[in-house]
Parts: C-alpha cells; sequence; structure tokens
C-alpha cells in the first residue's frame, strides 16, 4: 500500500508540471481520490490556469479534498476573478452578500433577510457589475438586488429594474423574481401586475418558494388576478415545504380558519408553530392568541405564555403588551405587577400607546416597586403624542400632570390637556369635568362640570354617570332630582360601580322624595358591600343588627362589622365592640334571672 501512495505521488509530481495535463488528471480522480485531485487543482492554478483556480475555491468552500475554509476558498476566487473568470466573479459577490454559509446556494436568498452574518454590499457590487457586465444572469441579478435594497449610498432603482430585466430575460428564476418584484412596485407601467404575475408564474418553476408565496399573495388578495383563497392556499403550500417562513404564517392561518378549504385546527397550528421556531415574531403572536383564546384547540395558558414571550423578545409591540397583562392577572404565569411593568414598558418603548397607557394606569395604583422617572418615563410619551395631536396621549400625559405621574403635579396643565381631549376622549371628559367641579387648575364651574359628566355618561363610562347622580342629589350644577339621580346610579350600578350600588341604598333607606324601601336599601348595600365597599359593609352590618329590610340577625352583623372594620370603615370596630357588650349585657341579664327564680 506504501509503495502504491510513493507511485501515485511521483507520478502526480510528473503530470502537475503540465496545467492542462494536471487539470485533465485531477478531474478524473475528483471522486475517487478527492485529496490528490485537490493537489493537482493547486498546482494547475500555481501555473495559471484560471479554470483550475475557480475550482480550488470550490472545493475549499464545499470542504471536498481539504477541510472546508471559506479564506482560501475566497483567495481562490479572487485568483480566477481577477483573470476574468466570470464564474469566480460571481462566487466572490454571492460571499460578500451572503456570507459563507449561504454563497453557495444564493438562488432565492437576494429576497430573503440574512440575520447571521453581516453583507459587505461594496466589495459584492464590484464583483457582481464585472459579471453582469460579461452577460452573467446571476450576475445581474445580484446586482439588481443591491442598487434596489443595498445601502442608500449604492441604490438606483432605474439601473436596478433595468438589470432585473436583463437577468429575466435570460431565464434566471432569480431574475424574474426580482423583475417580478421590482414591477410590482411601480406604477408607470401598464399592466404591470399582470406582467409581474406571468414573471412569478416562471420564477415558480424554477422552484423559488418566494415566487410560490407572492402568487398566494397575489390570489389571496385578487392582484393581478381573480381571487381565490384555493389558488392561495396551494401556492402557500408549495412555498410553506420549501421552508418559507411568511408562506408558513399564512398557511397556518388559512388552516385554522378554513379559507381556501376545509379547516384543519392541528395542521394550522404546526405550520404556525413551524414559522415562529424560524424564528417569525407574527406566527409566534398568533400561537399566542389561539393558545389564549381557545376555541379549535383548548385553551392554554402557559403555553400561550410562552409565544407571546417568544414574540415579544423578538420585539413584537403586541405580544410584549399582552404578556404584561398576563403577568398583571396572574394567567399562565404567577402574578408580578413588576415584570407586568418591565414588559409594558418594552410594548411602549417600540411606540405602543395602549401600552403606554397600561403602564400609566399600572404606575398610578402604586403596585409597581420602582417608579422612578428613569425607570418609566411615560409622561415624556404621552407628552410627545400630546404635542403632535393625538388626543388619547394628550389624555394620558393629562393624567400623569394630574396625579404627579414621573412629572410635578400641575393643575392648570392638566386641565389645558384635559381640555384638548375631552373633544373626543370619553374618559377625559369625565376628569376635565372632575378638575372643574374641584376648581382644580381654573375656576371652580359646577354647571360646566354637570354639563361634561352628562357627556361621559352618555357614552356609557360608568364613573361619569355616578358624578352625574351626585350632583343631581346635590343640586349641583343641575336641579334637585332624586329621580334623574337613581336613574344615572343604576346605570352606574349595572356597569358595576360599588359607589352607585352604595348611593342606590342610601336613596332607598334615607327619607327622601323616593318612597323608603329598606329592603331594597340592604340588598344595595349587600351588592356594594360583596365587591369591597367599606361603608356599604358597614351600613350592612347596621341594617343585620336592627333587623331593617329583613330579619335581624347578629351573627351576620358580627361578620359585616369585621369586614368593614377591616375594609377601614370609621366606627365598625367600636360598633361591633358595642353589639358584642350588650349581647354580653343581656346574657348576663338571663343568668341572673334564672339563678332568682
Amino acid at each position: 500500500m506504501i509503495g502504491l501512495n510513493i507511485i501515485y505521488k511521483v507520478l502526480d509530481r510528473l503530470v502537475a508540471r503540465s496545467p492542462k495535463r494536471a487539470r485533465a488528471r485531477a478531474e478524473r480522480l475528483s471522486n475517487v481520490a478527492p485529496e490528490r485531485a485537490l493537489g493537482l487543482f493547486v498546482a494547475a492554478a500555481e501555473a495559471g490556469d484560471t479554470e483550475a483556480a475557480f475550482i480550488v475555491g470550490e472545493r475549499y468552500l464545499e470542504g471536498k479534498g481539504a477541510l472546508q475554509h471559506p479564506v482560501s476558498a475566497a483567495r481562490w476566487y479572487q485568483v480566477a476573478a481577477e483573470a476574468g473568470h466570470v464564474g469566480a466573479q460571481c462566487r466572490l459577490a454571492a460571499l460578500h452578500l451572503f456570507g459563507v454559509t449561504r454563497s453557495a446556494v444564493a438562488d432565492e436568498r437576494l429576497f430573503e433577510a440574512s440575520e447571521s452574518e453581516t453583507p459587505d454590499y461594496h466589495a459584492a457590487m464590484v464583483w457582481a457589475k464585472r459579471a453582469a457586465e460579461a452577460g452573467a444572469p446571476d450576475a445581474q441579478a445580484m446586482l439588481a438586488f443591491i442598487l434596489s435594497s443595498g445601502p442608500e449610498s449604492l441604490r438606483d432603482p432605474d439601473a436596478a429594474f433595468d438589470w432585473y430585466r436583463k437577468a429575466a430575460a435570460q431565464d434566471c428564476p432569480q431574475g424574474r423574481l426580482g423583475y417580478a418584484i421590482a414591477l410590482m412596485l411601480r406604477s408607470d407601467i401598464a399592466d404591470n401586475m399582470l406582467i409581474a404575475r406571468n414573471e412569478l408564474l416562471r420564477a415558480s418553476e424554477g422552484g423559488l418558494a418566494t415566487a410560490h408565496y407572492l402568487l398566494g399573495a397575489a390570489a389571496e388578495g385578487g392582484f393581478g388576478t381573480a381571487l381565490d383563497e384555493a389558488e392561495a392556499r396551494r401556492f402557500y403550500t408549495l412555498a410553506a415545504e420549501a421552508q418559507h417562513t411568511a408562506a408558513q404564517l399564512k398557511l397556518g392561518l388559512m388552516l385554522l380558519d378554513g379559507r381556501g378549504g376545509p379547516a384543519d385546527p392541528l395542521n394550522g397550528e404546526s405550520w404556525l408553530r413551524r414559522a415562529a421556531v424560524a424564528g417569525d415574531s407574527e406566527a409566534a403572536m398568533h400561537l399566542g392568541e389561539l393558545y389564549s383564546r381557545g376555541g379549535a384547540l383548548p385553551p392554554n395558558y402557559i403555553e400561550a405564555v410562552h409565544w407571546f414571550r417568544t414574540a415579544a423578545e423578538r420585539g413584537h409591540q403586541a405580544a410584549a403588551r399582552t404578556l404584561g397583562m398576563f403577568y398583571l392577572t396572574g394567567a399562565g404565569v404567577a402574578r408580578d405587577p413588576d415584570e407586568a411593568a418591565a414588559w409594558f414598558k418594552r410594548a411602549a418603548e417600540a411606540g405602543d400607546t395602549v401600552a403606554q397607557a397600561d403602564l400609566a394606569t399600572l404606575l398610578q395604583t402604586g403596585a409597581v416597586s420602582n417608579t422612578d422617572n428613569e425607570s418609566f418615563p411615560v409622561h415624556e410619551w404621552f407628552e410627545r403624542a400630546a404635542e403632535q395631536g393625538d388626543l388619547i396621549g394628550a389624555f394620558n400625559y393629562a393624567v400623569c400632570l394630574a396625579e404627579g405621574i414621573g412629572v410635578p403635579r400641575n393643575d392648570a396643565r392638566a386641565a389645558f390637556w384635559l381640555r384638548k381631549a375631552a373633544d373626543e376622549v370619553v374618559s377625559a371628559q369625565y376628569w376635565y369635568g372632575r378638575m372643574l367641579a374641584d376648581g382644580r387648575g381654573l375656576d371652580r364651574n359646577d354647571g360646566e362640570a354637570a354639563a361634561w359628566f352628562e357627556s361621559a355618561a352618555d357614552a356609557g363610562m360608568a364613573d361619569a354617570q355616578f358624578a352625574l347622580g351626585e350632583f343631581y342629589l346635590q343640586g349641583r350644577g343641575v336641579s334637585y332630582d332624586p329621580e334623574a339621580a337613581k336613574a344615572r346610579f343604576l346605570s352606574a350600578a349595572r356597569a358595576g360601580h360599588s359607589g352607585a350600588m352604595f348611593a342606590l341604598g342610601i336613596l332607598h333607606g334615607e327619607e327622601t322624595e323616593l318612597a323608603t324601601d329598606h329592603g331594597e336599601a340592604r340588598l344595595w348595600f349587600g351588592r356594594a358591600a360583596e365587591q369591597g365597599h367599606a361603608t356599604a359593609a358597614l351600613m350592612l352590618a347596621r341594617y343585620a343588627a336592627q333587623g331593617l329590610g329583613g330579619p335581624k340577625d347578629i351573627e351576620t352583623a358580627r361578620r359585616w362589622y369585621e369586614r368593614a372594620s377591616s375594609l377601614g370603615a370609621a366606627d365598625a370596630a367600636e360598633e361591633l365592640a358595642a353589639l358584642d357588650s350588650e349581647r354580653t349585657g343581656k346574657a348576663d341579664a338571663v343568668a341572673e334571672e334564672e339563678l332568682m327564680a
């Protein structure tokens, strides 16, 4: 065996003296003895054989005959490229554009973002242009891509369009795909959508997943063709099976919704999962929604949290906000207001105005342990939004000013922004009414306050309905009218407002123009007390102790006195002690009478 190796080396050395013979022998040995073949190719290349230099680059890139060594591959490609080898120029352009791991199969990767390696557009353009001008269609497509999607300093849309058209004319699938996309972005060509669709069909024949995906999108939206969800589903399937993540998302949604064919929840979830695992944040968001709402698949909050977190960590604003709500409510995770605030903040910093409002509301409750201005600059977001004319932002900024959240309290500025927001924002109408009623930041004006309360109340806001009911009872800004007050309190109570429930109890239990009904009063006090209204709990205890509106029940009275005391109701503990003392005194008197008898 050793002898044969020596003979082979001698023969290879002799053959290597002639570049032409060396490459011919290397090609014969390529599959049976790749290491020896590589040595012969190197010898031919060093002797000036340009094709051999290109082949050496290919071998080092593929790791055939030697360990994969991209730097060596690039060096040999450059030798061939500088000698005018078009294939080497194309390969060098692809290396610079896609990186080592993607350049060998750069077909439709022109139209996919690379996250793993940073492209060198300038170097890629040098070599792509040389090969493109020599007529290589792949290089023409690459050059067009750089001119259309590269750095701003290199962009030239008209030149890109021409190079895509040249590549398409040579039946290059990547060129046809790029030409179709360029056509869809232009409006200066008659029937451009129809031409684009034809180019996409030709590109799809070359197996390009992006072409299948765009054909699916065209069929789904009726762009350049008749709307056909069944056809869209077919094209999305072809693209999805070729690992196109956007198509996997689209296909998953169509299967879940039963569009373009029968519903298939299991496969729909499977395609969404594939897209999410491949990095699609929108697919992860949809999976979170799928598992949180239930329906075709059973609800699973733990699974939902996992996918919302996956989407949020990839920058999905709505997912971050939703994850914050899960931590706030304790669904699928342990309740954690600080964690909720952190996720609201992430969404808010990305511009999610709903998350900004959610975060402001959470901060107002005092449930978050860290509320320094640097951690949660909600007032800054709202101020910017307000100054840009966003009325929701104006309202939220006003609340920050009125409550001193992140900024010193400033009632005058709060009133100013509330008035601006009140033209459209119902909550701002109520808050502005409160400022007028309390004389905060502007002169007290009960009539104007009542008008703003009425506007918000008519829009269904329970707090405004309650406030307007109080005004009717007090005759502030409106005529004294217990019936009107009762109607407003009833509307607020139906919406779950405990203060309105308590007010209805007072209306029915006290001497007013309305008929006294202790039974009705006791009912409303009970509803308010069950929602944690301290004074309602105290009133319910008194009613039970005195037998008003129902049977006298000392044990029930004691229980409600204890509840009222725990909720902070004044006099509850003292009245409970008096009740117990009275019970003890009566028990002693009975015992004494029995003893005397």
